[in-house]
């Protein structure tokens, strides 16, 4: 019971989403598969069919249409008439009767323009976006080796473009046939000797003294950075908005089951 709860509150906004669609995709024998289908399909797998490919699309419709096809041949085989199915029917509308009896619970609950405020100044290191760095670098075995192409970027006119035949001629590492470029990365990614050194600089800066860690000696250059920073409460109120509701859901459920409990027979074997 408790993993239905969970997996039923997850699934909620899907649920309510899709309840109202009713696009139409194929159609097997009269009978129509449609959006709810799909969702139904795809549900719990944290995927939005809109946002697949038309291979997926196609993938998961004719997934259905088989699904159909086959349900249409359990039916006419007279499966109705069997105790199992019986049985299981019986559970299948308990279950039913407790994800649409949630669900309705579930949309009762709101989160006040206050409570979001007041959630996103208690929690604004919850919304920072970490700082981002692009940048290239030389990586040299020795800090020799690393002070002289310091020496020949000192003179050089076109400081990225000698920057990258450096890199290509001398660099050890991975990214030399690419003139040492990294990409935009995490500065937490690197380590801290690197991600230290490359913060201190200003775009189309490089580092004047060898940066010395584990791999060897590094000469960074560094193409931009995009410093941290917390994102404004109107970008992020609708997350948590869904976070708040998410959260006094969960604590209304608990307390209905804690209440429940008290008039309750309950034995366990």
């Amino acid at each position: 019971m408790r993993k239905t709860i969970l997996s039923v509150v997850t699934a909620l906004a899907l649920t309510a989403s899709t309840l109202s669609a009713a696009e139409t995709f194929a159609s097997v024998n009269g009978e129509e598969i449609t959006t709810k289908d799909v969702a139904q399909l795809l549900r719990g797998q944290n995927v939005q069919f809109e946002a697949l490919p038309k291979e997926s699309k196609d993938k998961v419709i004719q997934q259905l249409i088989e699904k159909t096809l086959l349900t249409q041949k359990a039916m006419k085989s007279g499966i109705e008439k069997d105790a199992k199915y019986k049985e299981a029917l019986d559970k299948i509308k308990e279950d039913l009767a407790l994800e649409l009896w949630m669900q309705k619970e579930f949309v009762k609950v709101k989160a006040s323009e206050a409570e979001q405020k007041s959630f996103y100044d208690k929690n604004k290191d919850k919304f920072k976006t970490p700082d981002t760095l692009e940048a290239r670098h030389i990586l040299l075995k020795t800090e020799a080796e690393a002070k002289d192409i310091i020496s020949k970027l000192e003179i050089a006119k076109n400081k990225k473009g000698s920057f990258e035949e450096l890199a290509k001629k001398f660099s050890i590492g991975p990214t030399k046939e690419k003139g040492g470029y990294l990409g935009k990365f995490q500065a937490k990614q690197m380590v801290p000797e690197f991600s230290d050194a490359a913060m201190k600089l200003k775009k189309g800066e490089y580092t004047k003294t060898p940066v010395k860690t584990q791999f060897g000696y590094h000469v960074i250059y560094l193409e931009n950075k995009e410093v941290a920073q917390t994102l404004p409460f109107e970008k992020v109120k609708a997350k948590i908005a869904q976070l708040i509701v998410q959260e006094k859901y969960g604590k209304i459920i608990k307390e209905e089951v804690e209440n429940l409990k008290k008039d309750a027979k309950i034995v366990i074997k």
